[in-house]
């Protein structure tokens, strides 16, 4: 295998790896800071459970974000050290900022781990509060240099190839920062919310619990889905202005997104389908008349640029359609789900039933397959460049013929790792079950 390819391969398994702890890491500690406000507005103490529980999960789920993330970035420098010069020259502070972001989440998860029961709630809320603070901002300064690579701005390079003019906080607010950050965040906090729901679910569709236990769940239950619709929505809502940033600063993504080849007013949407290249068009695909033109700029008369404005070798690969699909497809059916399910339980006042709960268990990882393919369509759709129109790829990659070794000593890794972890988490809570928290705190 070419060893450009290679590298591409072996760094998108590493940040595919980690993107799914990343997002828990993120999304997870805003699910505690609701439980411990619940738990101060109500008095319930099944909701300060829920705090401790999840806060265990998490502090699981961290240890390997933690190591993933520290692997990702020394793949990035391994791999791609033409691309990492042009970094530290131009846009390396948010990469200097997301340490303090990691030094922040990091000291507060341990107070609040190891010094929860020495707290009154509220300087467990204030603990609580800014570990997710730290984990949301090491999400966005991260996403800064992604959203750079794909709107680079605050430089200048010359004709013998050196930078000059740089700009930090010209590159740092780059004009697609601020809607990639949101869809960063919104994201994870729709993935964790749904995944928290999932596991609720499950549990509720065992008949042999108790009705303390039943309603614990519920209670969970009912927080995910009410944070799932309102973080889907906000994450919809963003996609849109998303789109209209590439729309504006790269129309090749988008009509690679869309399969459009023509430069087209009046666009139609294509859902579905693949671009087919021969007959230049998206097949099989269900089209909404307009419905492009509208995406793009509120206008339904508006000019969408077609793959054929370029010329092919910079085309990004054609089945980044599908992907764009999976990403938009699966955030449209988690909101159709959240609101049915609140539908159901608010207007009908009735129970889940069995295969209502069997419906939701599907949300987490629907949601999780939504964030893999919405960064593989991220960043496999910026090709044939690491750096738009900047720096190619094949530029930027590592020329080492131990690529391959790397490979598969890392996806070794990454295996094991994922099983580690499930084998822990499986193990703690089946030793320390609900059932028994539940029971320690009635007695």
């Amino acid at each position: 295998m070419d060893v450009v390819v290679m590298a591409r391969a072996l760094f998108g398994s590493s940040l595919g790896f980690h993107i799914i702890y990343a997002t828990i890491g993120v999304g997870l500690p805003v699910m505690i800071i609701i439980a411990e406000i619940l738990y101060l507005i109500k008095k319930d103490s099944d909701y300060a459970l829920m705090a401790r529980r999840w806060t265990k999960g998490f502090a699981i789920i961290l240890a390997v974000s933690i190591a993933s993330g520290t692997i990702v970035g020394v793949m990035i420098s391994l791999l791609f050290p033409s691309f990492m010069e042009i970094v530290g020259q131009v846009i390396a502070l948010p990469f200097q900022m997301e340490i303090f972001a990691f030094l922040i989440e990091a000291v507060f998860m341990s107070i609040y781990l190891y010094a929860a029961d020495r707290l009154p709630p509220k300087l467990r809320l204030v603990s609580i509060f800014a570990v997710a603070l730290g984990a949301i901002a090491s999400a966005i300064l991260i996403t800064d240099v992604h959203a750079w690579m794909n709107t680079p701005s605050g430089f200048r390079i010359t004709p013998d190839g050196s930078i000059t003019d740089v700009d930090t906080w010209a590159a740092f607010f780059n004009p697609s920062f601020i809607t990639s950050a949101l869809h960063v965040v919104f994201s994870a906090f729709m993935t964790v919310a749904f995944i928290i729901g999932s596991i609720a679910a499950l549990r509720l569709l065992k008949k042999n619990i108790s009705k303390e236990e039943r309603n614990y769940h519920k209670k969970a239950l009912t927080i995910a889905l009410y944070f799932g619709l309102i973080t889907s929505l906000a994450t919809a809502i963003n996609g849109h202005e998303t789109a209209q940033k590439l729309h504006e600063y790269n129309p090749r993504k988008l009509a690679a997104a869309e399969g459009l080849f023509e430069t087209t007013r009046y666009a139609p949407l294509s859902i579905g389908g693949y671009a087919s290249l021969e007959d230049q068009r998206v097949k099989y695909a269900i089209e909404i008349p307009y419905a492009l033109s509208f995406l793009a700029a509120d206008r339904f008369d508006t000019e969408v640029k077609g793959l054929n404005e370029w010329p092919e070798e910079l085309w990004p690969p054609l089945y980044v359609h599908i992907l764009f699909n999976i990403m938009v497809g699966v955030g449209s059916v988690l909101i159709v789900i959240a609101m049915f399910a609140l539908f159901w339980k608010l207007v009908l006042k009735k129970e889940y039933p069995p295969w209502l709960l069997a419906l939701l268990v599907t949300g987490g990882p629907l949601g999780m397959i939504g964030i893999e393919a919405g960064w593989c369509f991220s960043c496999i759709g910026r090709q044939p460049w690491t750096i738009t129109d900047v720096l190619r790829t094949g530029e930027a990659a590592t020329h080492s013929n131990s690529v391959g070794f790397l490979f598969v000593l890392f996806i070794t890794l990454y295996v094991t790792l994922i099983f580690a972890t499930a084998f822990i988490l499986k193990f703690y809570f089946k030793r320390n079950p609900v059932s028994l928290d539940l029971a320690k705190g009635e007695s």
